[in-house]
This record gives structure tokens, C-alpha cells and sequence, in this order.
């Protein structure tokens, strides 16, 4: 039977977004999916239509959908996410929902202390008003290009911008931004868990919005498991890299430590 692997966009990506990836990994012997969040619309341009729809869900909330779908799937995935959804993977990861996770560019956890300027920055478009925590958010091809596409043309980021952006709850990034001083956080990351899959943490050297100094934090707080954790680096890649012209480089190295762990 074939491993079922679960891709998790993040804010602002359709689903659709992972397109490449569920090809690749079909065509690598592996059963992918890649279901929406909560509210997002079968396409791109249906979710840009109803961003009521999207608006208002938490972290909690979209766990706990995908874990439905995982009790769903045949077998106990593998989980890859992006961005937010990036820590979702780590949160079912740690509760032993999944065989394995990889987490690209993943939003911090609880427990992560670096804000660095440049995330500041990429998230100002939802902070910048406090009723978008109840809100969904676009952002403007500006504001894309800094936050995901400043490691290609602008020409790229364009048409990135283009196909795949749709507006994005509001609630996941407040909930982040206040996980250190909330001790029942929904950000908490069951971190000290022996027991758990392995876990493959990849970061982008040029990444505005969860720059590598947010990743390596995010190291840091397994250090008490004894669970495999690895960590690549892509020196010359943004938050766009699971959808530009380098994708295929990113995807390839998750493939390749996915043999490694035997999975």
C-alpha cells in the first residue's frame, strides 16, 4: 500500500498551489492529497470570491480538520506543510498523527522568541488593524513580492502572485504573535515527545517572513527528544520556494530524506 502523504499550505497559498508536489510524489510511488483549510474554495478564484468563508479560522480550527482527514486516509501519513502549515504538521506530528512531518518555512511555535524586522514587516498587512483578527486578509502584489517572492523577478513574482494568492484568516498570526505569554497557546508544540515520527525542518536563507533565525529557534525547542530532527538549508530561497521556478529543488531534497528515514 502506498504511503499517503498530506501536503498543508499555508496563509495566503491555495491548496492548489501543491500541484507539482502531489505529481512528483505520485509519480514516486506515494499517495498525496492536498486538501484546503477551513472556508477555502475549490480553486483560487472561488476563494477569492468568498473570503467570508476563510475569515476567523484559528489554529485549533484547522488542526483539528486535518486531523478528520488523516483519521480518513488508509494509514498515518506523512505530513509536509508550509508556513502555517508547517506548524500544523508539527502539532499533529506531536500528536503522533503522522509517520513523519517536514516543515518548510514553518510560523513559529510556542516557545520561539526571535521576531525579526523583516516578519514584522510581511505580517504588518493583518497586524496593522486589530479586527483582522476576525477578518480575512489580501495582500497587495507589493506586499506579496516581500513577504513570499523577493528571491525572484519580479516578473515571477507576479505571476506567482497571480495564480495562487487567495486572502487569509487572521486569527493564526494573532494567536502566534501572543503564544509566549499564553500557557494554554494553541501554537504549543508537543516538542519533548520521544515517541513521535521523524521531523525535517527546512528553511530559506532569504526568507522575509519566517526568516532562518525563526527555524533555528524552532531546533531549539525539540532539543529535550530524542526523535529524529533534522535541518536543511536553502541558502538563496525566499517564502516562495515551495511554488517558483526552484521548487522541484526543494521537493527532491524532501523525497531524499524521506528514503533516508526509510519512508
Amino acid at each position: 500500500m502506498a504511503t499517503p502523504v498530506l501536503f498543508i499550505h499555508g496563509l495566503w497559498l491555495h491548496a492548489t498551489s501543491w500541484e507539482p508536489w502531489t505529481h512528483l510524489f505520485r509519480d514516486a510511488g506515494y499517495e498525496p492529497h492536498a486538501p484546503g483549510w477551513p472556508g477555502d474554495g475549490d480553486t483560487v478564484e472561488a476563494s477569492r470570491a468568498d473570503p467570508e468563508a476563510i475569515a476567523g479560522h484559528g489554529i485549533d480550527d484547522v488542526t483539528e480538520h486535518f486531523a478528520r482527514i488523516i483519521d480518513g486516509l488508509p494509514s498515518p501519513p506523512v505530513l509536509i506543510g508550509h508556513s502555517f502549515g508547517g506548524m500544523i504538521a508539527q502539532k499533529l506530528l506531536g500528536q503522533d498523527r503522522a509517520v513523519a512531518a517536514i516543515a518548510i518555512d514553518a510560523a513559529q511555535i510556542k516557545g520561539v522568541l526571535p521576531v525579526p524586522l523583516s516578519a514584522l514587516k510581511a505580517t504588518l498587512p493583518v497586524f496593522k488593524n486589530p479586527a483582522n483578527k476576525n477578518r480575512a486578509v489580501s495582500l497587495t502584489a507589493e506586499q506579496f513580492r516581500f513577504a513570499f517572492a523577493n528571491a525572484v523577478s519580479e516578473k515571477e513574482s507576479q505571476e506567482l502572485y497571480e495564480h495562487w494568492t487567495i486572502p487569509a484568516p487572521g486569527r493564526p498570526l494573532f494567536e502566534a504573535a501572543s503564544a509566549n505569554f499564553n500557557p494554554h497557546s494553541p501554537a504549543k508544540v508537543a516538542t519533548g515527545n520521544e515517541n513521535r515520527g521523524p521531523l525535517l525542518l527546512i528553511t530559506g536563507g532569504k526568507d522575509h517572513t519566517v526568516p532562518e533565525s525563526v527555524t533555528r529557534s524552532t531546533l531549539k525547542q525539540y532539543r529535550h527528544s530524542e526523535a529524529v530532527t533534522d535541518i536543511v538549508k536553502f541558502d538563496d530561497r525566499s517564502h516562495s520556494l515551495t511554488i517558483d521556478s526552484g521548487w522541484r529543488e526543494v521537493a527532491d531534497a524532501c523525497l531524499t530524506w524521506l528514503h533516508g528515514q526509510s519512508l
